[in-house]
């Protein structure tokens, strides 16, 4: 009878947003290997796709009060993951682009390219740890944990505009700081 029942989504929507850990267990073994195939036909990366789609279950468990928003759990669950691939394909197209950039210096295997890029990196986390508090954290969620505005603005306790004024105000600080190492920067990639 409780497996029956268990067949259910919206049962099981019901239980997860009562906290039942058994209702999530089933949802997670119910869904988890189609939202892998799915994830992996974005990533090309078993492993990625697999990292991806537990984030999405990570993130309906701490979401699990809002869950009576949710009408379709199979289509929800396929968009969330959706949405967590194109983030990180984005992401991952940004850093190749940087990488790329940064490629002509690498190529000449210079002493000094080298010296400079690492001092630079240093320098860069040396600055972030210097940023205001809330500044700061912000900034990490979204560069270095790839978190949205809406889940940084969950995790800080505060609203999608106050995470944008905060990255807005780290990305200024870092620029202005920045400028320093521009000339250097220039000089051994055109060199």
């Amino acid at each position: 009878m409780m497996n029956n029942r268990f067949n259910s989504d919206a049962f099981l929507l019901a239980e997860l947003q009562n906290g039942s850990e058994q209702a999530f267990n089933f949802i997670f073994r119910k869904y988890y290997e189609g939202l892998c195939f799915k994830a992996n036909g974005y990533v090309n990366d078993i492993d990625k796709a697999q990292s991806l789609v537990q984030d999405c279950f990570i993130k309906l468990w701490e979401k699990r009060d809002n869950t009576e928003k949710i009408n379709n759990l199979s289509a929800y669950l396929s968009f969330m993951v959706r949405n967590r691939c194109i983030d990180y394909i984005r992401k991952s197209e940004s850093i190749k682009n940087l990488h790329d950039s940064i490629a002509p210096c690498q190529d000449k295997n210079d002493v000094e390219c080298t010296f400079i890029s690492e001092e630079f990196e240093t320098w860069l986390m040396y600055k972030i740890t210097l940023l205001p508090k809330k500044s700061r954290i912000a900034f990490e969620y979204s560069r270095f944990e790839d978190l949205t505005y809406n889940e940084i603005a969950l995790k800080m306790n505060i609203s999608n505009k106050a995470v944008e004024a905060l990255i807005s105000r780290s990305l200024r600080i870092l620029r202005k700081d920045l400028q320093l190492y521009l000339p250097f920067l220039i000089y051994f990639l055109l060199k």
